[in-house]
């Protein structure tokens, strides 16, 4: 496919060479390395690449197609998520995909649809054993290679153990392509698992073999209804192969062999029997075909389950007679069963007239994506058996979670040190079970999450002074450890000498798993992220250096050893230490008493070197709040006239937003979810689009002294320092509940205390810092 004046000469330092194909979602090249090796590299279109939600499925693809490596699937090996168009380059295989070959050139001969039924069980045995689920297999993804298939593209896909929690499938959203889907896809989203991926590969198997998928229409809708209801065709397929496609295509997840199990059949060199009639002897009737566990008869009906006949039911009743195995408790109709109740010709017609109507608003986007969002109303049963109750909405709340406020203790001799009795906690941070917080002169203290027992504390200053003391913040989280740090600040008679040491702690038990000095003396630095002097990156942790403070250095994650250190650059006024998108930036800004004369030098660090990858001098002085849509947003540290800066990560262009409004007097800025929030003391919020400088919404939270604020897709919240709460519409900025203030966490000093602590979202669970050293935690659907 011939390259195009608009296409680009290369993406990512490999150079183009030629289009491979495009789709609804992007365009897929052929590029090479410096070393000679061809990739398929795939460019998203730009319209995605300012949706949030993509760049987010985006970077579940890439972090899922890494997490597989297999002799049947295409390794990644290189992807940039963050780029104005995000991208990921995959080994090149030279042959067509598995739609284009058949297309082409028929059905393929039993020998080979053997083989591509082994490569692929073999394929999904990898992706499921990595625990994850590509939830798109379809024949476009197979790309029949010399040596067998490659299963491609896991856009879709998601790791298994993050299912429930995941947000790109809410209850009544699914992802997919119609023809090639599970039924599950459609009725049940949020428990879709490896299941899902043999339904399709029985469907991939029946187009390899015929042609034509077992469920294809004219319409996608009728289509999307014989794959929840109808029964597959499969005339043309070969006979020894429809045993096998027919233990792939059960409805019920549970009824199908596992990828495991189908490799084992193909490997055995045959394929199962037929399925026998009902509670034939010796067989398991949920997978017939299938030897029965240990030798058990599927005639043992006491206690079945009626979703997997022969399995025990949780209460240990008998499965009632006449009821479908598929459907719990939806009267039978198959031959042999309980006889159907009348049929009610009217309510049929209504029901599929209904049911293919909400498919067919689900599915408008079908003609020009090739991923397509469904409604669960085809979770319903027919008309001929009472609908099920719909299913109670699902909670995103830490196992065990239950309500609580607790408080941890003062840190032995806080209260020599000036003000030490009566401080709050200045952040907190979720690693795994556990919300570790740090302030009230704590280096970090622990909650569990699901019940609030404080398990464990640890003072910033082991031995405090009488009248000296830092009070301590949480630098960041990393890989199942917390950083935070320590500090020993005496009075001498030169001044105030301190010495300061990173921790990485173990969050459950508070173990410390290394300590780093990183400066003593007159002039060293504290190790604050809140101060801009230390943050944290996926190789460890940043932060300035040395007796003066005039370095700074990356300690690494595991050791805790500095691997480099580098000099603060002269001339560039005071720097601060930044992290967006998990890149580490030095930010340094002069302040001459023009104002208008500062200038503002940003840095991207390289990991590997600590050197600038890149430098971009903007004028006046800023401050990086976040990466959003491939750009760092920088805003004016002091001027309310003064706008937004954008820098491109990747071609490092610049851009100035003007403000449709004024920044507020006093105001505070925010980036949180792709949205900035400018707050007042006084409980005013404006929301702004970064990428337009337009106002969004503006609204008072009702908050006195509000923190910066938490987010999820549908509100954002604001928290007082007395933990008055405050849920406000994402959306509209409409106060939608407060929260009432709490006084059993003691009393902060107002003039000493500016505004709360963050709050943290975890799933539906808000956890509100509040009063002193405490925290409570509430469901925010309580709101």
């Amino acid at each position: 496919m011939a390259l195009r004046d608009s296409d680009p000469a290369e993406v990512g330092g490999y150079r183009i060479e030629d289009r491979l194909g495009a789709g609804g979602m992007g365009v897929v090249y052929l590029a090479r390395s410096a070393s000679g090796r061809r990739l398929a590299i795939k460019v998203v279109h730009g319209q995605y690449a300012d949706d949030d939600e993509f760049r987010a499925r985006f970077r579940r693809e890439v972090a899922a197609a890494r997490q597989v490596s297999g002799a049947f699937t295409a390794p990644v090996v290189d992807a940039d998520a963050d780029a104005p168009r995000p991208w990921m380059a995959t080994l090149y295989i030279p042959g067509a995909d598995l739609g284009t070959h058949i297309r082409r050139h028929g059905p393929l001969p039993p020998p080979r649809l053997r083989e591509l039924a082994a490569g692929l069980a073999e394929a999904l045995r990898d992706i499921h054993r990595a625990g994850v689920v590509h939830r798109d297999l379809k024949p476009a993804n197979v790309m029949l290679a010399d040596d067998g298939p490659r299963v491609i593209d896991f856009g879709i896909s998601r790791a298994a153990e993050f299912a429930a929690a995941d947000v790109l499938t809410q209850t009544g959203r699914v992802m997919g392509t119609p023809p090639f889907m599970s039924p599950e896809q459609f009725a049940s989203p949020q428990e879709v698992g490896p299941a899902a991926d043999v339904f399709s590969l029985g469907s991939v198997l029946a187009y390899a073999a015929t042609r034509r998928g077992p469920f294809d229409s004219p319409s996608p809708y009728e289509t999307a209804l014989r794959v929840v209801e109808g029964e597959p065709d499969l005339s043309g397929v070969p006979d020894e192969l429809l045993p096998l496609l027919r233990l792939c295509l059960e409805k019920h997840p549970k009824s199908r062999v596992t990828a495991d199990e189908l490799l084992t059949l193909l490997g055995d060199g045959h394929t199962p029997a037929p399925p026998p009639a009902p509670d034939g002897p010796g067989t398991d009737p949920a997978r017939p075909g299938v030897p029965a566990p240990s030798g058990r008869s599927a005639s043992e009906g006491l206690g079945a389950d009626p979703a997997r006949p022969g399995a025990p039911t949780q209460s240990g009743r008998p499965a009632s007679r006449g009821t479908d195995p598929v459907r719990r408790g939806t009267p039978a109709t198959r031959s042999g069963d309980m006889a159907p109740e009348p049929t009610r010709p009217s309510g049929g017609r209504r029901r599929r007239y209904l049911l293919a109507a909400a498919v067919m608003a689900a599915l408008t986007a079908v003609l020009a994506a090739t991923t397509v969002v469904l409604t669960d109303a085809l979770s319903r049963d027919s008309d001929s058996a009472p609908a099920p109750a719909p299913p109670a909405a699902r909670s995103d709340l830490p196992e065990g979670w239950k309500p609580w406020a607790t408080s941890a203790k003062a840190p032995e001799g806080s209260e020599r040190v000036l003000g030490g009795s009566d401080s709050p906690l200045a952040g907190c941070a979720a690693v795994d079970t556990s919300l570790v917080c740090a302030g009230a002169y704590l280096a970090a203290t622990r909650f569990g999450l699901a019940d609030g027992r404080n398990t464990w504390s640890m003072p910033v200053d082991p031995t405090p002074d009488e009248s000296f003391g830092d009070e301590g913040a949480i630098i960041g989280t990393g890989d199942g450890r917390v950083y935070a740090y320590e500090a020993d600040e005496r009075d001498a008679a030169n001044g105030i000498w301190s010495s300061y040491r990173v921790l990485a702690l173990a969050p459950g038990s508070g173990k410390v798993l290394w300590r780093t000095p990183t400066g003593s003396g007159f002039m060293a630095t504290a190790p604050d992220s809140a101060q801009g002097a230390s943050t944290a990156v996926p190789e460890g942790v940043v932060t300035f250096y040395g007796p003066q403070g005039d370095e700074y250095a990356l300690l690494d994650a595991e050791t805790g050893e500095a691997r480099w250190k580098r000099p603060k650059p002269d001339g560039r006024g005071d720097c601060l230490l930044r992290t967006a998108a998990d890149r580490a930036y030095l930010v340094c800004a002069t302040s001459p008493e023009d104002r208008k004369a500062a200038r503002t030098t940003v840095s991207q660090l390289d990991p590997a070197t600590g050197k600038a990858r890149w430098e971009v001098e903007i004028k006046g002085a800023a401050d990086v709040l976040g990466q959003h849509d491939g750009r760092l947003v920088l805003a004016d540290a002091f001027t309310t006239g003064g706008g937004l800066t954008l820098i491109d990560v990747s071609s490092h262009v610049l851009t100035v937003r003007r403000l449709a409004q004024p920044r507020p007097e006093d105001a505070n800025v925010y980036l949180v979810r792709g949205t900035l929030y400018f707050t007042r003391s006084s409980g005013g919020v404006r929301a702004v689009s970064p990428r337009t400088g337009r106002t969004l919404w503006e609204s008072n939270s009702t908050v006195e002294q509000q923190g910066p604020p938490a987010a999820s897709a549908t509100h954002v919240y604001f928290a007082s320092p007395s933990g008055r709460l405050a849920a406000l519409d994402a959306g509209t900025g409409k106060v939608e509940d407060t929260w009432p203030g709490r006084d059993d966490g003691g009393r902060v000093d107002s003039a000493l205390v500016t505004s709360g602590a963050p709050p943290v979202l975890v799933g539906d669970a808000l956890y509100v810092p509040y009063g002193v050293r405490s925290v409570y935690t509430v469901d925010v659907r309580d709101l």
